[in-house]
């Protein structure tokens, strides 16, 4: 069974124990909270994701806060990490083709239950094309500033 690493934050804490429940015979799922619906910071819970999936280049995990934005933000300042914010399944399947993103990220207030179960199945069936995509992708970490 694949193992996904997931995290939200409290506007994001429903829709990832709806998508837990919702694929629990099909996927492990490795929590890296938070743990109810009370208010917490989104930064604390992205690191914790994206420190794992940085130190794993194989991992692949979920991040949900209300609009995706921050999570993203904080996700992809990990090297090796490719968070991808979708709102459709066209969004997921592209990321993972063109990308190879590693960690879904999903808006909880800007996506509907059965649209984030379209790009979560989306996300995790597709894969990196390789090819042209690949020589895009080895620029992501060379960056010198």
């Amino acid at each position: 069974m694949i193992k996904i690493a997931i995290a939200s934050d409290h506007a994001g804490f429903k829709l990832k124990e709806d998508l837990k429940n919702h694929f629990k015979n099909d996927y492990n799922f490795i929590d890296f909270g938070t743990d109810s619906s009370d208010s917490v910071d989104y930064p604390d819970f992205a690191h914790r994701l994206a420190k794992k999936i940085s130190e794993n280049k194989d991992s692949l995990g979920v991040l949900i806060c209300g609009s995706g934005i921050g999570m993203s933000m904080v996700a992809n300042r990990y090297k090796c990490v490719r968070a991808a914010l979708c709102l459709n399944e066209n969004m997921a399947k592209l990321s993972r083709e063109h990308n190879n993103a590693n960690v879904l990220v999903l808006g909880s207030r800007l996506i509907s239950y059965k649209e984030a179960i379209k790009c979560f199945i989306m996300f995790f069936k597709s894969n990196f094309e390789g090819n042209r995509h690949q020589a895009r992708l080895d620029k992501f970490n060379n960056v010198k500033i």
